[in-house]
């Protein structure tokens, strides 16, 4: 079992740095390289960081490459000798230490939405990520279904039919999670099944937003053959068990739920909380010294 965070690094105040379009266009491709070479060194220190202390499960942030997929950003990063560099060096941490390494592309990142341009948008993304996450040595790029737009049966059904038309590269690293407030873990199961994407299950997500049916786990470990550990995140409401903000921590009660939901399933657990690493920590010391 690894457990891991996300993007940011509170104990190295990390940041990744951003870019204006406005000043893409004053400044061109050579600020977006620096920039993006920038918030690869960082991404290399919070690996460094994380093998010191044990932590073999990292998110890698979708920010790395400023205007990644802006008409304006000709640059060719994933030929840059520069940026493959530094991505040399990070993949080679991440191989030698068998870490697991995942990206979350974003909220605008819709595959299953009715316009046909969103949908092209959100598949030119998903390229963008997939080619960095290779050079990064990751497997695992994370989406959710999308909207439901008044009809929550045939979106799903879009998703599917999407999903299929997609590169093998992409289909082969793409997993479906369930949301907190429109696709249940039950909703997923179904797309799934449709197209055979496997299934990374929020606990959290799960607990505010569900149709009353049990969690039957051995179905969404199904959903992993072929494509190693399952990926699992878990969080703790800010202010309660159902409350969609995230808790700076997770709670030891959230944690063992999990525990026992996975019994003797290996699994790896992204932990979603404010303090990123420092969530973790306590966890993984009580793991290790058992």
């Amino acid at each position: 079992m690894r457990l891991g965070y996300a993007c940011m690094n509170t104990e190295l105040k990390t940041i990744f740095r951003t870019l204006r379009v406005a000043t893409a266009e004053t400044e061109g491709t050579a600020k977006i390289k620096e920039l993006t070479l920038k918030n690869m060194q960082t991404t290399l220190e919070i690996i460094q960081w994380n093998l010191v202390n044990d932590i073999l499960f990292y998110r890698a942030s979708s920010n790395l490459i400023p205007l990644s997929t802006h008409p304006i950003n000709d640059w060719v990063w994933w030929e840059d000798p520069e940026f493959l560099f530094i991505a040399g060096q990070i993949r080679d941490l991440v191989q030698t230490h068998q870490m697991r390494v995942s990206m979350h592309p974003g909220q605008y990142t819709v595959l299953n939405s009715p316009k046909p341009e969103v949908v092209e948008k959100s598949i030119q993304d998903l390229e963008y990520h997939d080619r960095l996450i290779q050079l990064l040595g990751g497997n695992d790029l994370i989406v959710h279904t999308g909207g439901a737009y008044g009809d929550k049966a045939a979106a799903k059904a879009r998703f599917a039919e999407n999903y299929l038309k997609l590169p093998e590269s992409i289909k082969r690293r793409l997993r479906l999670e369930n949301d907190d407030k429109t696709f249940t873990i039950r909703d997923v199961l179904e797309v799934s099944k449709m197209c055979g994407i496997p299934v990374c299950f929020d606990i959290h997500h799960h607990n505010c937003n569900n149709d009353g049916t049990p969690v039957d786990f051995a179905e969404i470990l199904a959903t992993w053959e072929g494509y190693g550990i399952p990926k699992i995140h878990i969080s703790t409401g800010k202010e309660g068990f159902t409350d969609l903000r995230h808790h700076d921590l997770v709670s030891e009660t959230d944690f063992n739920e999990l525990l026992l939901l996975l019994g003797d399933t290996d699994a790896d657990i992204m932990f979603e909380a404010k303090l990123k690493e420092q969530a973790v920590l306590p966890f993984l010391k009580q793991l290790l010294n058992k």
